[in-house]
């Protein structure tokens, strides 16, 4: 672009968005507000441009244009409401588009030639704690043992939007005291050594819960129970309990039918019990012979206990009822999808639900060996001492904790490593024998500080601010933790120790072959699972008298969907773009019947076309939606807030203190719609600044109610107005509108994915310093059609990603 374009481009722009910030730090407090309140609205305006600009020590009207790189801070946030269209705001004058895009382009080309001048890879904190989901994969992948690490460990602070950030993730005395509980009882498991004494571990099952139809993963012909995978510590014998749900009061149900439910482990049936019966014929309620049956039917399930030798290792639990074919008496009015339980509304079940399963033991095994062969021991005992001789045992020891410890670390082990490791080895050999040594040197390896944090060394001799490449076997622990949040394997622990892990095609060969291993089932699990708050779906709880059929088969399978729509775009590496608009999702029975797809059966998910484009993409599923409102109504703030931090990278201001609720009816009583609320809410003029930007987008998904159900009305009983603009003046209309809108500049959104992947993978928040790196990675990803894969190649061959400066 000629020099005279960009400076007047320059002028005016910077000029405008000067002029905005002015203005709108001095408009008038609506209805001659005293003068004390109109300087709170002042500074609080000013408060609120200042926290989206930054720009307190720096106004845009005197900055220099000539020499972006002086001050990449403020410029790279100016480039960030330029792309998103926010300034200058409403109703300042705005230049042509031809000369706002060449303006925002020339900015950033000047910003990416400073940062190239000056690079500044960004610092990572020295110390990065596992948190509790990579602590779970770690110990997987380390001991081929799967356990329930949310029973051993606390949860994780989050910042950023994810639980992996290295700045939060400290430790305390009573953190510490958990790892150390958690490796005692992870040595003990994986070793095999015999229990000193049996115990119990229950697992229940939700009472919103419908139990009426099969189970995914249960044998067909049966209906509702659980399925579960248990470790069971070594050869013995355990008993399986099973108890029956009972209502509110601890009551169990009476059932005139007979319903059989069998019991089996790995698929081989071990018992089958039946409860209901049909009640004494002819028998009033209170004759002793009907009150026999009642109290019979009341404590139906006592004594379901099978006790049975289990071998050690890791097994699979089944606990389900046979489904019956006779039909069932219509009722006037039409069953819930979903059980209650309470005492005042009654029981709904009309047949029996398993309430919990526990499993107990071991029993008459203590003192025994343990067992021969488990996928833990396997993994651990990679050699046997020829004898019991002191020196051959010290020898399979010393070789046992070289290979674990080498991954454990993820770094070759030194002697100081092992001698730590050997002299617990030798305190717990002394007291119960080789394999009791083995058991406590493996807890001192997983209460190590070497497996619990990923240390960031700096080289010797390095200049204080100065960038550098990460050694390759940090380079591994970061892409392995990226990727898997797991260790690395040791294929890529073998390219590090070799020095070519770094090499470009390496490098590429193995992200590809990464994610195309089970492992990266972490990406959905971790980075969607937050990044689209699924792990908030499980603690949804709409008001059950508005909203009566939902319980906790559609929690499942609003989580569900989302996984399996995010994990189609991943692992057959489409367009992220695709994450806007597919038109496909996946479904079972009861996600299909409260979306209103028909011809949909059983409870298996399935992939399914969209022919109403309002459902497609992320949009129109309903945990976005559901996980983005009240229990009792919708929330246009919320998901529109949603749409700006998520989709389009521009999250808004905190809120001021003591924002008032909405009022949701009139003064006489009549049901107030919800734009007419915001509308009344946006007059204070504090409010008006943030909501303008929110509240569109918000409108947009109004077509969905609280649960995610399309609807034409609103809660008024009058038509949606789900109309609305964008701040770069974009006009839309209803969830397609919006879709449609963003992709009119599908840049924001790629952009905000990158640097929300780059936020996963670093464990730290973005900064000025890492734009240019996201828009480089952004550029090729665009390149090449936006490929998922693209992206987190791209994000691994950043300077972020594979660099590091030093502490200043």
């Amino acid at each position: 672009m000629h020099a005279l374009l960009v400076r007047t481009a320059a002028a005016f722009t910077v000029g405008s968005i000067a002029l905005g910030v002015s203005a709108a730090a001095a408009q008038p407090a609506s209805g001659g507000a005293a003068s004390a309140e109109r300087a709170l609205v002042d500074r609080y305006c000013v408060a609120c441009h200042n926290e989206r600009m930054r720009v307190a020590d720096l106004t845009l009207d005197t900055a220099d244009v000539d020499d972006v790189g002086a001050h990449p801070e403020v410029w790279e946030k100016v480039v960030r409401k330029l792309r998103a269209g926010a300034m200058p705001p409403a109703p300042r004058p705005r230049p042509d588009a031809v000369t706002y895009e060449g303006f925002t382009a020339w900015l950033e080309t000047e910003l990416d030639a400073a940062a190239a001048r000056n690079p500044d890879p960004g610092r990572t904190d020295t110390f990065h704690r596992l948190n509790r989901s990579e602590y779970h994969n770690v110990v997987r992948d380390l001991l081929a043992l799967d356990v329930d690490v949310a029973a051993l460990l606390p949860a994780d602070d989050g910042s950023y939007g994810f639980d992996n950030i290295a700045g939060v993730l400290g430790i305390s005395p009573t953190l510490l005291e958990r790892y150390l509980s958690a490796a005692k009882k992870i040595s003990r498991l994986a070793v095999g050594r015999p229990a000193p004494s049996a115990t119990a571990e229950t697992f229940r099952l939700v009472t919103d819960l419908t139990q009426d139809v099969r189970v995914d993963g249960l044998p067909f012909g049966t209906r509702g129970g659980t399925r579960f995978d248990f470790t069971f510590p070594e050869d013995a014998v355990y008993g399986i309990r099973v108890q029956l749900s009972r209502d509110a009061s601890g009551t169990l149900k009476p059932f005139d039918t007979p319903h059989r439910l069998e019991v089996s482990l790995d698929g081989e049936l071990l018992e089958t019990f039946t409860v209901g019966e049909p009640p004494p014929p002819g028998a009033a309620r209170s004759d002793p012979e009907y009150q026999d049956w009642l109290a019979r039917q009341r404590s139906a399930d006592d004594g379901w206990e099978v006790r049975v030798p289990v071998r050690a290792g890791p097994r699979t639990v089944q606990v389900t009822f046979h489904q019956k074919t006779s039909a069932y008496a219509e009722t006037l009015r039409q069953p819930f999808l979903r059980p209650y339980t309470s005492i005042t509304g009654g029981d709904t079940r009309y047949q029996p639900y398993v309430g919990s399963v526990t499993v107990a033991g071991p029993f008459e095994a203590s003192g025994a060996r343990p067992a021969e062969s488990t996928p833990s021991r396997d993994r651990i005992f990679v050699c046997r001492p020829p004898s019991r001789d002191t020196a051959d045992e010290a020898a399979c020891a010393r070789e046992i904790f070289s290979t674990l410890a080498r991954r454990a670390y993820r770094r070759p082990v030194t002697g100081r490593d092992l001698a730590v490791l050997l002299e617990f080895y030798e305190q717990g050999r002394a007291e119960g024998g080789f394999e009791a040594g083995i058991e406590l040197g493996l807890r001192r390896l997983l209460a190590s500080p070497d497996f619990l944090f990923r240390v960031a060394r700096e080289p010797d001799g390095a200049a204080p601010g100065t960038p550098y490449r990460v050694p390759d076997l940090e380079l591994a622990s970061r892409l392995s933790f990226f990727l898997w949040s797991s260790i690395p394997d040791d294929e890529l622990l073998e390219l590090a120790e070799a020095g070519t892990l770094h090499r470009p095609d390496v490098l590429e060969a193995q992200v590809h072959r990464m994610l195309a291993d089970p492992r990266a089932d972490a990406l959905v699990e971790n980075f969607a699972g937050q990044w689209l708050y699924l792990r908030n779906v499980r603690a949804l709880t709409p008001d059950e008298d508005l909203f009566p059929d939902f319980g906790e088969a559609l929690r499942r399978s609003f989580q569900r969907e989302t996984e399996l729509f995010f994990a189609s775009v991943l692992r057959e590496d489409r367009s992220v773009l695709d994450f806007l608009t597919a038109d496909y999702t996946f479904v079972n029975e009861r996600l299909a019947r409260h979306y209103g797809m028909p011809n949909v059966y059983g409870s298996h998910f399935r992939r399914v076309n969209l022919p109403d484009a309002s459902r497609r993409g992320l949009l129109g599923q309903g945990s976005i939606l559901a996980a983005t409102a009240y229990p009792t109504r919708t929330s246009p703030v919320l998901r529109g807030k949603w749409v700006l931090e998520n989709l389009l990278g521009t999250p808004p201001p905190l809120p001021p203190p003591d924002v008032p609720s909405l009022e949701e009816t009139t003064s006489d009583g009549a049901a107030v719609s919800m734009r007419e609320a915001m509308e009344q809410h946006r007059a204070n003029p504090v409010c008006a600044s943030c909501h303008r930007l929110m509240d569109p987008p918000g409108f947009a998904l109004e077509q969905f109610d609280a649960v995610g159900r399309y609807r034409t009305r609103n809660e008024a009983n009058a038509p949606i107005d789900a109309s609305g603009v964008l701040p770069d003046g974009t006009v839309f209309d209803g969830a397609s509108g919006l879709r449609e809108a963003l992709l009119g500049r599908p840049d924001l959104f790629v952009t905000t994915l990158t640097e929300k992947l780059l936020i996963y993978a670093l464990g730290r928040g973005v900064e000025h310093h890492d734009a240019p790196a996201i828009r480089a990675i952004t550029r090729e990803a665009a390149a090449d059609g936006h490929r998922f894969s693209s992206l987190i190649l791209g994000v691994v061959k950043s300077p972020p990603f594979q660099m590091r400066r030093t502490r200043s």
